[in-house]
């Protein structure tokens, strides 16, 4: 029975009448599947948080029988359980009969929750493995020593003299470059679509290619596998597999689907096919096998909105095909109002939708699904939507450089905080390295007259232990091949050495840091690179281990903020080597607290409140800025060479061929999911990844474009760097395709000078 309500609560039908066409769909759903395909700005976190509210309150759901929500983030769990804890109180109702959780945390608890069904326990440990990572490292040298033969063959690459320099040069190039970078998306991708190391092995064999690279990518996967297993370690994909070993015995499967009433997804275009195999399964009656009948699902995401496939097992694919599958059933709603932009902002978006999907810039990819985004009507609910525009509402410049652009954007910020004191702004840009030089030159043209924060700044005090970890390292060993190139990987990248050919360097490393009189002198940079490394040698020579963490924060011109950071963790393995501070003690304990992927740099103030302070400039790649969203938004440096960019193959690893063997594989893997055979070749296989990665970069664009409610800024110079670790050096450059036909089709959005200072 419902409690007694006061006369103050709403009614399910005045909660219901709040809501917009598509989020009503979800709040009338009374059971079986249910696909809603939103627009940005439509409200689908809200839509779905009110009808968690109302079925719960409406089938009167318990501890023991609860609707399960699931999202993509913690911090998306964290808002949307906030949501339907407010609703329940509008009802009159407790805040019980549901649970928000990330895909992995449900995974987890299932799971942890049955040891001895998903062969994981409560003390493994998780590991994110990345390129650079032991776990991968190791499996890349078991693999070498195991299939001396292959090595040879990938060694000889596409011609080779024998000379003993390129050799090691190349060796150095596939230890540390091509196999670790294969293994690392091999693992993700067969892992989260149910593949085995024997599955890829099998499917090798129907694959024409010069390099085998399935078969290598079978044999790095296996021994990553043998090394969870043996050091008691778990990854993500662990968790999904363990909680679908899980729910395969039908005893325990039954106990699950009896206290899951439903399941609501949100994000669900980010779902791999493994997570939804999990809620399917969650979201089916008891009595059923295998989940494959009638379910209580509904899933919420926008296909639109799908930019994390070139990086993660993610393909928008499947959500479009669970779409497609329920439109076919009449079970398929679509959020196509949004209340978040203004009208000229969301006709600029529509129009980058239709052009990219019919300019075939994609080839055979189709970057969107065709919906479009429609303002809402003049009594809609929801307060504050389609704002009124600020400025043109579109604004598309062309500055003579990177560094005119940058001081356009500092005097229109600072002229539009003027008159709008209360406004949040934003600069979106495609890489950190791109935010660095944002914030830099804004410091250098305005200083303390406009208030800038660079969201990627405290990123990278994150990396400060891994940072400082790599110099101990080579310190420590700094004849090893592998620690020298990580120092000076680390020193370019914290721009305190030239760009170079790493790979020659570390090839020979007595030769590089001591060379004799009889060796050719070096060149400049190779000079510079020396004298900074031999610099960290003698100070191993002058300091005591406990000194190292600060004399090498200070070496790498850390900020004050990554200096307080470096503080907090010199204190950190003090404590935890008290009575044997030796540089080998100190290393284990910073190797562990950097395994564990544990330690927070010094903030502790929440993420998501920094990035949207009012009068405040933020600076923050466009990924990171998926769901949010700001009254004025900057799009700097919207070139051809970055959007949509194209596949790089280094001239390190060319020796292979021009392509990578990772997106080779990736592009392999995929086929096979889509049981698309036969499988591609490598060149067919490179084709199609060059494919996805151009459709990813325009759905990433218009994300960005989306974040914007009264005024999009969008710009491309006329020169700019090739790369950016070297801003300095401009050439011409054209702009992305968009940023032309965008011009076209809106001439009045094409501004001057004169635009860009007032």
């Amino acid at each position: 029975m419902l409690p007694i309500v006061s006369p103050d609560t709403l009614s399910f039908q005045q909660l219901r009448d709040r809501l917009r066409p598509g989020q009503r769909e979800i709040a009338d759903w009374q059971g079986g599947p249910l696909a809603v395909s939103a627009v940005p700005g439509a409200g689908k976190s809200t839509g779905m948080a009110v009808a968690a509210a109302i079925v719960i309150a409406r089938n009167q759901l318990h501890a023991r029988r609860q609707l399960v929500v699931v999202t993509f983030t913690r911090s998306a769990a964290a808002n949307i359980k906030l949501k339907i804890r407010g609703y329940l109180k509008d009802l009159g109702l407790p805040a019980t009969g549901f649970t928000v959780q990330t895909l992995h945390g449900l995974a987890w608890a299932i799971a942890r929750a049955h040891p001895e069904l998903s062969g994981l326990n409560q003390d493994s440990v998780l590991v994110t493995p990345n390129q650079s990572h032991r776990l991968i490292r190791t499996s890349v040298e078991q693999w070498i020593s195991a299939n001396a033969r292959h090595y040879q063959r990938l060694i000889e690459g596409r011609q080779f003299d024998g000379e003993e320099t390129e050799r090691l040069r190349r060796q150095s190039v596939l230890r540390t470059e091509v196999l670790p970078a294969l293994a690392t998306t091999v693992i993700h991708e067969a892992k989260s679509s149910g593949l085995t190391p024997e599955d890829l092995r099998q499917q090798s064999h129907e694959v024409s290619d010069e390099y085998s690279v399935l078969a290598i990518a079978a044999g790095l996967y296996e021994f990553y596998q043998m090394q969870l297993r043996f050091r008691n370690l778990i990854d993500y994909d662990e968790m999904i597999l363990g909680a679908l070993k899980v729910l395969q015995d039908p005893l325990v499967r039954e106990f699950w689907q009896k206290q899951t009433f439903a399941v609501f997804e949100d994000e669900a275009q980010d779902s791999s096919p493994l997570q939804t195999r999990l809620l399917e399964i969650l979201a089916a009656h008891p009595r059923e096998t295998d989940g494959d009948g009638q379910e209580n699902l509904v899933r919420v995401g926008d296909p639109n909105q799908a930019i994390n496939s070139t990086f993660t097992p993610a393909d928008p694919i499947f959500f479009r095909e669970f779409c497609a599958a329920c439109e076919q059933r009449g079970r398929l709603a679509t959020m196509t109002q949004a209340g978040r932009s203004t009208r000229r902002i969301i006709d600029a978006a529509n129009f980058v939708l239709q052009w990219a999907n019919q300019s075939g810039i994609a080839g055979s990819e189709q970057p969107f699904r065709m919906q479009t985004i429609e303002p809402v009507p003049p009594d809609d609910p929801q307060p504050n939507a389609n704002p009124p525009a600020e400025g043109k509402g579109l604004e598309l410049y062309t500055p003579a450089d990177v560094y005119q652009t940058v001081e356009w954007i500092g005097r229109r910020a600072i002229a539009l905080f003027q008159r709008n004191p209360d406004s949040r702004a934003a600069i979106l840009v495609r890489t950190n390295e791109q935010g660095r030089f944002v914030a830099r030159e804004l410091e250098r043209w305005y200083g303390e007259t406009l208030l800038v924060y660079e969201v990627g700044q405290r990123d990278r005090q994150s990396h400060v232990p891994a940072e400082l970890l790599t110099l101990l390292q080579f310190i420590h060993r700094p004849h090893s091949p592998d620690y020298l190139k990580a120092a000076l990987t680390t020193l370019v990248e914290r721009k305190l050495i030239p760009t170079q050919d790493l790979n020659a360097l570390v090839s020979l490393p007595e030769q590089f840091l001591y060379p004799g009189p009889l060796d050719s002198p070096a060149l400049e940079p190779v000079v510079q690179a020396r004298r900074y490394c031999t610099s960290l040698l003698h100070a191993r020579l002058e300091l005591p281990p406990y000194q190292l963490i600060p004399f090498l924060a200070l070496a790498l011109n850390y900020d004050q903020s990554e200096l307080a950071t470096a503080d907090k963790l010199s204190e950190r393995v003090i404590q935890q080597t008290t009575g044997d501070n030796s540089l080998a003690a100190i290393l284990s304990v910073l190797n562990e607290i950097v395994s564990a992927e544990q330690f927070e740099p010094v903030d502790a103030s929440d993420p998501e409140e920094r990035y949207l302070r009012a009068g405040q400039l933020t600076v923050i790649t466009m990924h990171k800025a998926k769901g949010l969203d700001w009254d004025f938004v900057f799009l700097p440096f919207l070139h051809e060479n970055t959007i949509p960019g194209t596949l790089w193959v280094s001239p390190q690893t060319q020796f292979l061929g021009e392509f990578t063997l990772a997106e080779v594989a990736r592009a392999q893997i995929r086929a096979s999911v889509h049981n698309q055979f036969p499988l591609p070749d490598t060149q067919t296989a490179w084709e199609r990844a060059k494919h996805l990665k151009t459709a990813e970069e325009f759905r990433l664009l218009y994300v960005a474009m989306t974040r914007a409610r009264r005024l999009l800024w969008m710009s491309a110079a006329q020169k700019a760097p090739f790369t950016w670790n070297k801003p300095d050096n401009l050439d011409e450059r054209k702009p992305c395709p968009v940023i032309p036909a965008l011009a076209e089709q809106f001439p009045w959005a094409v501004s001057q000078v004169l635009g860009a200072i007032n």
